[in-house]
């Protein structure tokens, strides 16, 4: 799934991006998608309470993204909210499983790169 990068970026938007994260991608859009449209302070309550190993680094990724909204761009915390949460497949590491009869099977070890950009809403 590539995303097209855009020469313009969003001077009322501040991002964060955790890279090469190990963790399968399948399996942190199902948290990316819980907080997108969120304030940032209901998504990170939200991520503290849900039960999957995705949470934390979310979360880490979201309270990113308000600091750099915060200190680059001035931003009032109170008003950020999630514009957009995405996570995209890092590299895959490859490790092989032996099997009965000298078969090997593999095993496919994902990584992740995730991306939280906040906004301020409007008043």
């Amino acid at each position: 799934m590539a995303r097209s990068k855009s020469k313009v970026r969003d001077i009322d938007a501040a991002r964060a991006v955790a890279r090469y994260v190990r963790i399968a991608p399948r399996k942190a859009r199902a948290v990316a998608d819980v907080i997108r449209g969120k304030s940032v302070s209901e998504a990170l309550s939200l991520l503290q309470f849900i039960p999957r190993r995705a949470s934390p680094v979310v979360a880490k990724v979201v309270r990113s993204a308000a600091a750099n909204a915060e200190q680059n761009l001035s931003l009032h915390r109170d008003r950020l909210y999630v514009a957009q949460a995405f996570v995209d497949q890092g590299p895959t590491l490859k490790r092989i499983h032996p099997r009965q009869r000298g078969q090997a099977f593999p095993i496919l070890k994902r990584s992740s790169h995730i991306t939280v950009i906040v906004k301020e809403r409007p008043e």
